[in-house]
């Protein structure tokens, strides 16, 4: 059932040193805020798991806390390369880091499979790619009734899974709006979950019946986090910060200047901080930082 914790405390009672871990959000909702709060308290060799990495998993990569990365495009989006991450995968800087790459039928399949207590998906989407020649676990497979080729994957199944969602009510179920994406499935799969939301509300009476509820029981912990995934958006609380974007390329770019970056931005910040960026947000400004 559901907790309502500070950040901090939902983080250290679900996040573990060498834990599968999934931050997923799709173009919007991204925990940026869960992300830095795992960063502040150093957690260790842990299995990054996300349809698209983006600059939260550049950051985590960059500050040395993932050994391994199962992805499907890794990219800052509209923008280009993840630098951090490039920089582990070739020069093993600041560790080396091991990477299982699908694409995104693969990994909506596998987290679905998670969800449903499967041990792998089963699927088209590999007909004619190439991807197996470089990802072990994509394996051919028969149907036993049509005899039809398809490919095989895991199920991804975290330890835990966190989440950046709009409202959650006071018994703790927690509705998302807008595009939905993984976050559903990334939840349901996982054997714990941490929401942050924009807000508490009362109930969700008057709301379109078909929006995402997640229902307290799915859920760990909720932490309130008014912010909480910029620079990414939140439908119908604020716009996406493309300035943050395109300056985190440069940014990424120098290890010397990420580090920097991190220490003002993120090590010596606080949850609360993102607040102040949806102020910002709305009064036409961008926040580049926390700071």
């Amino acid at each position: 059932m559901a907790k309502f914790l500070p950040l901090a405390q939902a983080v250290a009672e679900n996040l573990r040193d060498g834990d599968k871990v999934a931050f997923e959000g799709f173009t919007h909702l991204i925990p940026t805020a869960a992300a830095h709060e795992a960063i502040r308290q150093g957690f260790r060799n842990l299995t990054l798991i996300r349809m698209t990495p983006d600059l939260i998993y550049d950051q985590m990569v960059g500050m040395g806390m993932a050994q391994k990365l199962v992805f499907s495009y890794a990219g800052n989006p509209g923008v280009g390369l993840l630098r951090r991450v490039r920089d582990a995968v070739e020069n093993g800087f600041p560790n080396a880091l091991e990477i299982e790459e699908h694409s995104h039928a693969a990994m909506a399949n596998a987290y679905e499979a998670g969800a449903a207590g499967l041990p792998c998906a089963v699927f088209r989407g590999y007909r004619g790619a190439e991807l197996a020649k470089v990802n072990p676990n994509i394996k051919p497979i028969t149907c036993p009734f049509s005899g039809e080729q398809l490919a095989a994957v895991p199920a991804v199944r975290p330890d835990v899974t966190f989440i950046h969602a709009q409202k959650a009510n006071r018994r703790g179920d927690v509705l998302v709006e807008g595009i939905i994406g993984i976050q559903k499935e990334a939840v349901l799969a996982a054997k714990r979950a941490v929401v942050t939301v924009e807000e508490v509300v009362e109930n969700f009476d008057g709301l379109h019946p078909n929006l995402t509820i997640l229902p307290r029981w799915t859920i760990s912990a909720i932490s309130v986090v008014p912010g909480g995934s910029h620079p990414s958006y939140a439908h119908g609380y604020y716009a996406r910060d493309n300035a943050a974007y395109l300056e985190w390329d440069e940014i990424a770019a120098d290890r010397d200047r990420f580090r920097a970056w991190m220490e003002e931005n993120v090590m010596r910040a606080k949850s609360e901080d993102f607040a102040a960026r949806v102020e910002g947000l709305r009064a036409g400004a961008s926040l580049r930082s926390v700071a």
